[in-house]
């Protein structure tokens, strides 16, 4: 109980970091690019999600997580530059993202 105490505290107990939020989908060819950065050491790290939402009512999303080793000092920064980047991905890739390796 004083561990459970003392994570509430202490932002701990939860399965993802305190400082990984999502940013607002960006639209981009049918897809949408949402920037999740991870904050590690102060900087951010290129992270997030690809979707294609499904077409049709019975369809499923596609989803491709998306991450980079990429380390940029500011949030908007990461997000600017997490766009960028699957944008090139998408336009070089496109739906073969989704297929199983």
């Amino acid at each position: 109980m004083l561990k459970k105490l003392l994570s509430g505290l202490f932002g701990g107990g939860s399965d993802k970091p305190a400082s990984r939020h999502a940013a607002e989908p960006v639209e981009y060819k049918g897809y949408q690019i949402i920037s999740e950065p991870e904050e590690q050491g102060g900087q951010f790290r290129v992270s997030g999600w690809i979707r294609k939402p499904a077409e049709g009512q019975a369809g499923e999303a596609l989803e491709h997580r998306f991450e980079r080793s990429d380390l940029v000092p500011g949030r908007e920064a990461c997000d600017q530059l997490m766009v960028s980047k699957a944008q090139r991905y998408i336009d070089q890739v496109g739906d073969e993202m989704f297929k199983p390796r």
